[in-house]
């Protein structure tokens, strides 16, 4: 009989244990060998962790994130409801307010759902998950120093654990380590071009109090309340009420230069009172606040066009905010990062990942997604003051005026507000806003009048009352 040469299971380094992280190294479990290199301990459970200081803040998954957290984990949103995770119809389990201070009819037409959470539960899920999965491996307590290899291929990571430094090996390394990201370093370090980066900062402040969720709001599926600022009104100011899993609201209040939120626990409620609508102040004037406040101030839109590089190594690969980070406001990153991560699975069923030419392959399959994401971000963070060198041109200004006119149009109409969630949920295109179903109410008119406030039902103050 021939000899047979067992073919070896290509193996793969993914740096960061973050969301992003999770999602890249499920979708490279069934190609290779895959460990995650993460720099610090993780926690047991749905607790904090120092890596992820935005976690205390407000999360949505809109739903093409949901679809793609399936994709990649089938069953995994299940498994966030089964642990005290909602699925959140858009908009009938919601009242929002849109930038341009339009409040949506809360409609049951259409099949989109948030799934909502505190997103140390939902971190907790997702490692459950990927790291249940036989060719997943973590290393703990291990930093990233730098990629072994050169401008044609990488061949590994230089780390640094509790022993001291060391090279690991693999056919691909993946970073997916956030906005504090060398790559761009490591690439420079590696001989190859400087990566086009753009940055629009509507120097947006967070801040952020966790609630015992008021009167009976725990056990009545309470909405969830949004108030979105306005760019056309500076100082933008918005905030939101999240019900999570506990009992708890997290309340997520914003603002930008000149009328942003402290980390003062006095001046908390005063701050959503003073939003251009008072609901958010309404609602928590007599609920008990768990803890103090946690502020965030670093959430300017920021991306790195690594697609774009003329020469890009085999063997090497960005996801996630290292790419392209979002003000969180929209909502958007969770989503993009997953979305990255099934177009990187779906390649590698018909691309080697040791095949050459497939590092540049992967980097532009991974950013698709991220486009749309950044379009909707900066197509309003644009319009505040500083927010960029480059003001918005005249077909930007046009753009950001239908998308108003298509906003106000799915306000009050539910055919229109399909079109319009399929966009903003990042399941269809922008395209999406032109077809038929957008464009009719919006050229006919639809019949209904614009709401005058908060579409909060009576039952809904009432449960809300101590």
């Amino acid at each position: 009989m021939p000899d047979r040469t067992p073919t070896r299971r290509p193996t793969a380094l993914v740096i960061g244990a973050s969301a992003a992280g999770l999602f890249t190294a499920a979708a490279l479990a069934g190609s290779a060998d895959v460990t995650i290199v993460e720099r610090d301990v993780l926690p047991a459970g749905a607790a904090p962790r120092r890596g992820v200081p935005q976690a205390r803040h407000a999360h949505l998954v809109w739903s093409g994130g949901v679809l793609a957290f399936d994709a990649l984990l089938p069953g995994v949103v299940d498994d966030v409801v089964a642990r005290g995770g909602r699925l959140v119809r858009i908009m009938g389990d919601m009242v929002s307010r849109a930038p341009n201070e339009v409040w949506f009819r809360r409609f049951l037409a259409t099949h989109h759902r948030n799934l909502a959470s505190s997103r140390d539960l939902l971190d907790a899920v997702l490692r459950d998950r990927v790291l249940a999965h036989p060719r997943t491996a973590l290393r703990q307590g291990t930093t990233a120093l730098g990629l072994e290899g050169d401008a044609r291929r990488v061949t590994g990571l230089r780390v640094r654990d509790d022993t001291g430094e060391r090279i690991l090996t693999a056919d691909l390394v993946v970073d997916a380590s956030g906005r504090g990201s060398r790559t761009p370093h490591w690439l420079r370090a590696l001989g190859l071009p400087r990566v086009t980066e753009r940055r629009v900062d509507a120097g947006i402040t967070y801040a952020t109090r966790v609630y015992r969720a008021p009167g009976t709001t725990a056990a009545t599926g309470f909405p969830l309340v949004n108030v979105q600022a306005n760019p056309s009104r500076a100082p933008g100011r918005g905030g939101i009420v999240l019900p999570v899993e506990g009992g708890r609201w997290i309340v997520t209040l914003a603002g930008t230069r000149g009328g942003e939120p402290t980390g003062d626990p006095g001046a908390f409620a005063e701050f959503a009172r003073r939003l251009a609508d008072p609901v958010i102040g309404a609602l928590i004037e007599n609920a008990d606040a768990v803890g103090g406040v946690t502020v965030t101030r670093g959430t300017a839109n920021q991306r790195r066009h690594y697609e774009k590089i003329r020469r890009w190594p085999d063997g090497f690969l960005v996801l996630g905010d290292a790419v392209a980070g979002y003000n969180p406001v929209y909502g958007h990153g969770l989503t993009v990062a997953a979305q990255s991560a099934v177009a990187v699975r779906d390649l590698l069923r018909t691309t080697g990942m040791t095949t050459p030419g497939s590092g540049r392959l992967l980097q532009r399959a991974a950013a698709r997604p991220v486009s749309a994401a950044w379009n909707l971000a900066v197509g309003q963070d644009a319009f505040y003051p500083d927010a960029t060198d480059t003001p918005p041109s005249l077909p930007q200004r046009l753009l950001a005026r239908y998308v108003d006119r298509a906003v106000a149009t799915g306000a009050r109409s539910p055919r229109a507000l399909g079109a319009l969630l399929d966009v903003m949920s990042l399941e269809k295109p922008a395209t999406r806003l032109f077809a038929p179903d957008m464009l009719l109410p919006m050229l006919l008119g639809p019949k209904k009048k614009h709401l005058p406030g908060p579409p909060l039902t009576e039952a809904e103050w009432e449960a809300a009352l101590p």
